[in-house]
């Protein structure tokens, strides 16, 4: 069971209005990009950044999630939370990049868990 990497995240209304000054800030391209168009979002990654794009309504149920946790089992991490007093908000479900699930942890603070699938 082990945290791969952490991305912070930022939420912004047009992805591509931001892509640039991100790739430069970070001295990194966009290692991935994917519509969500059920919840009308679009996410890309650059580095440790996920940016998530849509309009206020479409953010508004994703921004109190304060970062993404890439991580090497989902189904560890969803037992080991379970088991120590966090509560699964959302998932495991499938996604365009593998499995997620959104968590509350017992100090309220919520978190993407993500298993990539290659």
């Amino acid at each position: 069971m082990k945290i791969l990497k952490t991305l912070s995240r930022v939420y912004v209304e047009e992805l591509d209005d931001h892509l640039d000054f991100y790739e430069k800030l970070l001295d990194a391209k966009v290692e991935m990009r994917f519509p969500l168009p059920w919840v009308g979002l679009e996410l890309a990654q650059i580095d440790d950044i996920l940016i998530v794009a849509g309009s206020s309504e479409s953010l508004k149920p994703f921004k109190r999630t304060q970062a993404t946790f890439l991580v090497d089992s989902l189904e560890e991490y969803e037992k080991f939370l379970k088991s120590n007093g966090s509560k699964i908000i959302q998932g495991p479900q499938k996604v365009p990049t593998g499995f997620n699930m959104t968590v509350q942890h017992p100090d309220g603070s919520i978190f993407e868990y993500v298993q990539h699938i290659h």
